[in-house]
């Protein structure tokens, strides 16, 4: 016997969005569904949204003939989520949709109010003044950023939303002499043979004062690291292949021999 929703969902009038709303729900029907889409919570969803965005990026990055693909699979995501709070009255992919809406149209005053904005620095500006007047008692601007973001992502986010709202440093050699700073006290407390938890904490304002580095020359310092990691595997592997007897016979000279004729035919080969 047919589902109720089968009819619709497989009509060729029913519009796209309208469609895959269905597929969600019928995968979560309670009696004919999908025993995994039917177990599903907000909570054990939650690695895959995670995954899925990553998935996204990647494809931006390195697989754009995917990217209609892995926005799909994101967007699912959202329609099960949706779908779950349905189910307890608590919203709807409408109540979604209208909430953003709403959000899309107050942030941006510039574009359907009478508010002048003619930078991407003077819309961001704008957006934070806007965010701070929604603010109830006790939060703060920095709440919107969650702590469960990539480090570095979270870092540079942290300090653009400082920075909009004028805490910030003066000029860029301000930002290279505070890395230099947090360098120097990193090494100061392991000569002195400090605890190591002291040790891993100037380290980190290493890894935060870099990335400021980066904001200020708009550099994104997430995908900077995932580049620079990406080049070091390419090489890794590339001396892997080059190796004339297993990796843990080779002395760290012989290795780093290799290691320098793979890099330089690298750069050969990019500027030809």
């Amino acid at each position: 016997m047919k589902h109720p929703l089968d009819e619709k969902i497989f009509n060729p009038s029913t519009s796209p969005f309208e469609r895959i709303c269905l597929i969600v729900k019928r995968l979560r029907d309670p009696k004919d569904g999908c025993p995994w889409d039917k177990e599903q919570t907000h909570e054990s969803l939650t690695p895959y949204v995670v995954e899925e965005a990553f998935e996204v990026v990647e494809a931006i990055t390195h697989h754009k003939d995917d990217l209609k693909k892995e926005l799909g699979d994101l967007l699912l995501q959202v329609l099960l989520h949706s779908e779950i709070a349905s189910e307890t009255a608590t919203f709807t992919i409408d109540d979604v949709c209208e909430a953003i809406s709403t959000k899309l149209i107050t942030r941006h005053p510039h574009v359907f109010g009478d508010v002048d904005a003619t930078t991407s620095e003077t819309v961001l500006k704008n957006w934070e003044q806007i965010k701070q007047q929604e603010l109830k008692a006790g939060q703060s601007i920095l709440d919107g950023v969650p702590t469960r973001m990539p480090a570095l992502l979270r870092a540079q986010r942290v300090s653009e939303k400082a920075a909009r709202v004028g805490f910030e440093w003066a000029t860029l050699d301000d930002i290279k002499d505070k890395v230099i700073e947090e360098i120097q006290e990193f090494l100061a407390e392991v000569k002195e043979g400090a605890p190591q938890a002291k040790i891993a904490d100037e380290f980190g304002d290493i890894y935060f004062a870099l990335t400021q580095v980066a904001r200020r020359m708009h550099l994104d310092a997430e995908s900077l690291l995932h580049a620079s990691t990406d080049k070091f595997t390419r090489r890794f592997k590339a001396m892997e292949q080059r190796l004339p007897k297993p990796i843990k016979e080779m002395t760290l000279q012989e290795l780093d021999a290799i290691w320098e004729l793979v890099k330089q035919e690298e750069k050969s080969h990019a500027k030809a």
